[in-house]
């Protein structure tokens, strides 16, 4: 009996050491989640140094009209707008001729009809970029809007250092009262830190075509797309895993950079939005996969010890294993709402411990099902 005791408490010891190793590591994640929505430190650039700004438009005449005077009346000494009409069938291109004669920064083009490529938004970034009087890019989408009128200037304080050629910025969505927009609100704000938390720790691996900037002649120095171009999505976070490094990328986290976007309004566009983000992700390089997946695998060991705790420990063990999860989900509700504080977005509940199992179960579900999807769908 002596001896069976001692192999249940050997259990229970090795047990709790997994536990506790797994929640250090937890709690050192959302730490380092936490510092990468602190403010960032504030630069300069000279005036002289011009920015065009490229938004690609898709029968988007209703977002252009709601939306491009915000871009249009940037408080910024010398930049430009470039919008592409990517093939709408809407009135885009008469309501871009209307604007254009009231604004002489503003420039619109056209991806031309009939263009037989796999991504005509790669295709419309690269007109937009070719066509761009300035030396500096500052991509966003015709469905999003500026923080304040200072956006401009907060995304190119990120080139103060003449390293720097790739700069991130954080792009969260316009929020209602329904579950799905908190859900998406969370999700958005999880994978703006962890990205924004990487970077700044040396590990850039993505960003958002919605709040991105870079140099011109490091578009053109790696041959834009060259690589991506079998691949309908990927525009920016595959671009970034291309292109960044530990020297050439910044993040710029204030308020006044931030820049809104427009959700999805039911489940199943968002379903199918994640899955066109997640489609791209397995091209990755090995880095970035193996980084950003061992967050998802620790937080999935979490609840198998906790469980296992609980089936098979003693009476500790169960104690133990609840504290530590109980010191995890607190650590994780101040860290999250901390970062959301400071990034204007809403403050998150209970409901956060429902998000916590089940984002991870989705986004694998929905990458072991891409594998067997006849006609995956991309942009």
């Amino acid at each position: 009996m002596q001896q069976y005791s001692f192999l249940w408490e050997s259990f229970d010891f090795y047990l709790i050491l997994a536990f506790v190793l797994v929640c250090l590591y937890q709690l050192v994640f959302y730490i380092r989640l936490s510092r990468a929505s602190r403010p960032s430190a504030p630069a300069s650039i000279a005036p002289s140094a011009g920015v065009s700004v490229i938004v690609c438009a898709r029968n988007e005449q209703v977002n252009l009209r709601d939306y491009l005077h915000a871009l249009l009346t940037q408080d910024y000494p010398c930049f430009e707008v470039i919008v592409v009409d990517d093939g709408s069938e809407d009135a885009t291109s008469i309501l871009l001729e209307q604007y254009a004669r009231d604004w002489s920064n503003l420039y619109h083009t056209f991806v031309p009809r009939g263009a037989r490529v796999i991504s005509s938004k790669k295709l419309a970034l690269t007109i937009g970029i070719k066509a761009a009087h300035y030396d500096y890019i500052l991509l966003t989408d015709a469905d999003c809007r500026p923080e304040s009128r200072y956006w401009i200037r907060e995304m190119m304080s990120g080139f103060s250092d003449q390293s720097t050629e790739l700069v991130l910025g954080f792009s969260p969505y316009f929020e209602n009262d329904t579950i799905l927009s908190s859900l998406i609100s969370y999700d958005t704000l999880f994978i703006g830190l962890q990205y924004m938390a990487l970077a700044k720790a040396g590990h850039p691996y993505m960003g958002v075509g919605r709040n991105m900037a870079y140099r011109k002649d490091m578009f053109f120095a790696h041959n834009g797309f060259q690589g991506l171009l079998n691949e309908r999505a990927g525009d920016d976070d595959l671009f970034v895993n291309k292109v960044a490094t530990r020297s050439n990328t910044r993040i710029v986290t204030t308020r006044d950079s931030l820049i809104w976007s427009a959700p999805e309004q039911e489940w199943r566009a968002w379903f199918q939005q994640k899955r066109r983000h997640l489609s791209v992700s397995t091209h990755y390089k090995l880095g970035s996969k193996l980084r950003i997946g061992f967050e998802p695998f620790t937080r999935g060991l979490v609840y198998v010890l906790l469980i296992v705790a609980f089936v098979f420990g003693g009476g500790y063990a169960k104690c133990i294993a609840l504290g530590l999860w109980l010191l995890r989900l607190l650590w994780q509700y101040v860290a999250i709402n901390i970062a959301a504080r400071r990034l204007g977005i809403r403050h998150f509940g209970v409901e956060m411990v429902l998000y916590d199992i089940f984002l991870p179960l989705l986004n694998l579900y929905m990458l072991i099902s891409k594998h067997f999807r006849r006609k995956p769908i991309y942009w």
